[in-house]
C-alpha cells in the first residue's frame, strides 16, 4: 500500500478515479493499494521573523538586517488571523502523517504539480512529518486516467528531484529575506506615520519599473507634424488606384512645401506604370501557447479580463483534465508527443465545418525538443469537455483553436505592387501603390479571421495613366501606447527583449526557456494583481499606468538593482540553472543573503525621505494646459479629466479621461490633444474607428451647450 498526496482535492480525485480508488473518506481515498490524500496548496509555510526571535515583534531599524541562521516551517496560519493556525491546514497535515504511519503502507508517492512550487509543497510536507519511507514522485503534464496510470507505470525517486526542489527552496528564502527586510527598513525609512507599508519586492518593483518607463516616454514624448503626398490615377479602362509619393524610400517629409511643389506640378499630368510586382506569401499560424502568451491573447480580445483571472481558469480547466500543463513557458511539444497529439487532434476536429482540412502532420513549428523546458506548450488533452461556464469556454476555445490551426493548411496572400512615374521635372520620386488579396485563408478560418484585401486594377508595365485628384495629409508622430496586461507579459517574459505574436527566433526563445525573464509563468499574473493592490499601478479599461506612489517610489528608492530588469532577470536565470543542477542553492542564497545586507545598509543611510520630502497632492503645482474657454483660468490635468483650475467657483469645462464618446470611437484624451484643443479649437484625428470597425478621419470640436454651461464634441469631416 501506497499512500499518493496530490496538490489540491480535484486532482486527488483524478488520480482516485485513474487507480480505481473509490472509496471515499475523510479527507482521502481508498482503494486498489493506494491511499490517496492531498494538500491544499501550500499546508506549511516560513516562520514569521518573531518566531525566531522575540525582538523581531516590532519594527525596529537597528533590527535589520535580520537573516536566520536556518529556515524552519510552521502550519501555515489563520488568512484571516495571522496569529492562529490555519484549522483545516493543521487536520490535513495530521491526517496525512497518520495516513503514512499506517501498518501497511510501505511508501508514498508525491504527485503534486511538476513544478518549483509543486515540488516544495510535496517536500516539505515530507520533511515536516520527518518521513522515512520510500518516497518517489509522479510527474505528469495532464491529469487524464491513461497518462495517470501510464506515469505510476514509471516513477521516480523522489531524490533525482532535489534540483528542483532547490530551486523552489531557493526562490521561496530569498523572496522572503527581501521582502522581510526592504519592506520593513523601507517603510521605516519613508513611510513613518502613513499607517501602510512600502512593499518591496525582488520581482514588484522592476515590474513597477517597465510600466513606469513606458509612462515617463509617453510624457516626454513631443509629436512631430509630417506630410504624405496621395494621388489618384486613372488607367485607360477607367478603373482608378491610389499611390503615396516616394523619394529614396521614403513616403513621410517633414516639409509641405516640397510636397506642394510636387502636387502643383503633377496636377492633370499622365504618368507611366514603371514596374509591377507580385509576389505570393504564406502566412503560417501563431505559436502554440505558453501561459504568458493564453494570457496576452485572452486579455486584449475581451473586456474586463485579467492575466490573474485567464491563470485561475485555465488552472481549474488542467485539474479538470480538459488542458495540460497551463504554467509552461514553451511554444512547442516535445517530439515524443506526436501520438498524443495525433489522438487529441482527431477528437476536437469531430464536427467541425472545416474538419476535412485539419490533416496531422510532424513539423518543427510544433515538435521540437529545442524549444521546450520542463513542460511543452499547452494543449487539449482527448477528454471533451461538457457543461463549462462562459469563462471557461473562452479559454479552452483558445488553447484548442490554437492547436487545431498548427494542423490546418498555410494561409496564403498575393501583394501586388505598382510604381508608377509622372514625367515633370518636380517629381524625382515616384508612387508606390500597394494591393493584397487573400488565395488561400487556412489556418484563419478556425476564427474566422478576416483578412483586408485591396485590389489594384489589371494593369501592366509601361501603361499610360492620368492623374486625377491629389492631397496632402498632415500627420504626427504618435507616442507609444500605455502597457496593457499582454504587452506588460511580453516585457516581462523576455526582460525587455521583444519579438512579434508567433514569431520564434531562436536567440528570444532560449532567453525564455533559460528563465532569464522576470518572474516566472506562474507568477507575473499575481506579481500584477499585488502591484494594482498596494497602489503602485492603476488600471483604465485594459492600460495600466503607474501611481504617483508608484513614480515616487521609482524615482526615489535608493536600491537600484531592484529596479534592474537585467538584474532581476540574472536572479530568475540562476534559480533556473539551479533547477537543472548547474548552480548550487548556498551560492545563491549567499549572494542573496549579501544583496540584502547592502541594500537594507543603503536605505539606513539615504538622506531622502518620500513623506517627508514630497508635498501631499492637494499642494502640487499643476502645470497649465491652456486657458478655460468659459472663464480663462488655467486648465490642468486632474486624476480623471482635464478640467478648469476654477472649478470650486463653479466652472463646468472638463474633458473627462474616460468621455464615453471618445470611447466609442477608440481613442482617449492625452494632455497633447487637451492643449491642442485650448489652442485651435479643434483637434485632427486620423485613428477613429466607427461602429463597423473602420479607421477614418475627422476633426472634433468641444463647444458649450447652448441650453447649459456644459459642453459636447462635434465631428467634422475634411472636404
Amino acid at each position: 500500500m501506497k499512500v499518493i498526496i496530490a496538490e489540491k482535492p480535484s486532482v486527488a480525485k483524478n488520480i482516485a478515479d485513474a487507480v480505481h480508488s473509490n472509496k471515499r473518506k475523510n479527507g482521502y481515498f481508498e482503494g486498489n493499494d493506494y491511499l490517496v490524500t492531498w494538500a491544499f496548496g501550500h499546508l506549511l509555510e516560513l516562520l514569521d521573523a518573531k518566531d525566531y526571535d522575540s525582538k523581531m515583534s516590532s519594527w525596529r531599524m537597528e533590527n535589520y538586517p535580520f537573516i536566520p541562521q536556518s529556515f524552519e516551517y510552521k502550519v501555515k496560519s489563520n488568512s484571516k488571523n495571522r496569529a492562529i493556525v490555519d484549522e483545516g491546514a493543521f487536520k490535513q497535515i495530521e491526517l496525512i502523517k497518520e495516513l503514512i504511519n499506517k501498518e501497511g503502507v510501505n511508501g508514498v508517492i508525491s504527485a503534486c504539480d511538476y513544478d518549483r512550487e509543486g515540488q516544495i509543497i510535496g517536500d516539505i510536507i515530507l520533511e515536516y512529518l520527518h518521513v522515512n519511507k520510500s518516497v518517489e514522485r509522479l510527474l505528469l503534464n495532464e491529469w487524464t486516467p491513461t497518462e495517470v496510470k501510464a506515469g505510476l507505470e514509471k516513477l521516480k525517486p523522489n531524490s533525482t528531484m532535489e534540483p528542483l526542489r532547490d530551486a523552489g527552496i531557493s526562490r521561496q528564502w530569498a523572496d522572503w529575506v527581501i521582502g522581510i527586510n526592504l519592506t520593513s527598513v523601507a517603510t521605516l525609512k519613508y513611510q513613518r506615520g502613513s499607517g501602510r507599508p512600502l512593499n518591496i519586492g525582488r520581482v514588484l518593483l522592476p515590474t513597477l519599473k517597465i510600466i513606469y518607463d513606458r509612462d515617463m516616454e509617453i510624457e516626454q514624448f513631443k509629436p512631430e507634424a509630417f506630410y504624405k503626398l496621395m494621388a489618384d490615377f486613372k488607367t485607360k479602362s477607367g478603373e482608378v488606384y491610389e499611390g503615396i509619393y516616394t523619394l529614396e524610400n521614403k513616403d513621410k517629409f517633414p516639409e509641405k512645401a516640397l510636397l506642394q511643389v510636387v502636387q502643383k506640378a503633377i496636377k492633370d499630368q499622365d504618368g507611366i506604370i514603371i514596374d509591377k510586382q507580385v509576389e505570393k506569401k504564406k502566412e503560417y499560424p501563431p505559436s502554440l501557447f505558453n501561459l504568458s502568451n493564453l494570457q496576452g491573447h485572452v486579455t486584449s480580445k475581451y473586456k474586463g479580463w485579467t492575466s490573474d483571472k485567464v491563470l485561475k481558469i485555465a488552472q481549474s480547466l488542467y485539474e479538470k483534465k480538459f488542458i495540460t500543463y497551463p504554467r509552461t513557458a514553451s511554444m512547442a511539444l516535445e517530439e515524443s508527443l506526436t501520438s498524443k497529439a495525433q489522438k487529441v487532434l482527431n477528437t476536437v476536429k469531430k464536427g467541425l465545418a472545416y474538419e476535412d482540412e485539419i490533416v496531422f502532420s510532424i513539423n518543427k513549428r510544433v515538435f521540437d525538443n529545442s524549444k521546450v523546458e520542463s513542460h511543452s506548450a499547452i494543449i487539449p488533452t482527448y477528454l471533451l469537455p461538457k457543461g463549462l461556464d462562459g469563462d471557461e469556454k473562452i479559454v479552452y476555445e483558445a488553447v484548442k483553436n490554437r492547436f487545431i490551426m498548427q494542423f490546418m493548411p498555410i494561409a496564403e496572400h498575393e501583394e501586388a505592387t505598382l510604381v508608377t512615374k509622372v514625367d515633370v521635372e518636380e517629381a524625382k520620386g515616384t508612387f508606390i501603390s500597394k494591393g493584397r488579396i487573400q488565395l488561400t485563408k487556412g489556418w484563419k478560418k478556425v476564427e474566422d479571421i478576416q483578412s483586408k484585401d485591396k485590389t489594384l486594377p489589371m494593369a501592366v508595365k509601361g501603361d499610360i495613366v492620368h492623374t486625377m485628384k491629389t492631397k496632402i495629409q498632415e500627420k504626427k508622430t504618435l507616442p507609444p501606447k500605455k502597457h496593457t496586461e499582454k504587452t506588460l507579459l511580453r516585457v516581462m517574459e523576455t526582460c525587455g527583449k521583444k519579438y512579434k505574436d508567433g514569431e520564434q527566433d531562436s536567440e528570444e526563445v532560449q532567453a525564455i526557456l533559460s528563465g532569464f525573464s522576470i518572474g516566472t509563468p506562474a507568477t507575473r499574473a499575481e506579481t500584477i494583481k499585488k502591484l494594482e493592490t498596494v497602489g503602485y499601478i492603476e488600471r483604465s479599461g485594459k492600460n495600466l499606468t503607474v501611481t504617483d506612489m508608484g513614480k515616487r517610489l521609482v524615482e526615489m528608492f535608493p536600491v537600484k538593482e531592484l529596479l534592474d530588469l537585467e538584474y532581476t532577470g540574472r536572479l530568475e536565470k540562476s534559480l533556473s540553472e539551479i533547477e537543472k543542477g548547474q548552480l548550487k542553492k548556498q551560492e545563491f542564497l549567499n549572494e542573496i543573503f549579501m544583496f540584502t545586507t547592502s541594500a537594507v545598509d543603503v536605505i539606513k543611510k539615504d538622506e531622502f525621505h518620500i513623506i517627508n520630502e514630497i508635498k501631499p497632492k492637494d499642494e502640487k503645482k499643476h502645470e497649465s494646459l491652456g486657458k478655460c474657454p468659459l472663464c480663462k483660468s488655467d486648465v490642468i490635468e486632474g486624476t480623471k479629466g482635464y478640467g478648469c483650475s476654477n472649478w470650486k467657483a463653479g466652472c463646468k469645462f472638463v474633458v473627462w479621461k474616460n468621455d464615453k464618446f471618445l470611447e466609442a470611437l477608440k481613442v482617449r484624451p492625452t494632455k497633447e490633444v487637451v492643449i491642442k484643443l485650448l489652442e485651435e479649437g479643434k483637434v485632427y484625428g486620423n485613428h477613429f474607428i466607427s461602429k463597423k470597425g473602420k479607421r477614418f478621419t475627422a476633426y472634433l470640436y468641444y463647444e458649450k451647450n447652448k441650453e447649459n454651461d456644459y459642453f459636447s464634441w462635434r465631428m467634422e469631416f475634411p472636404k
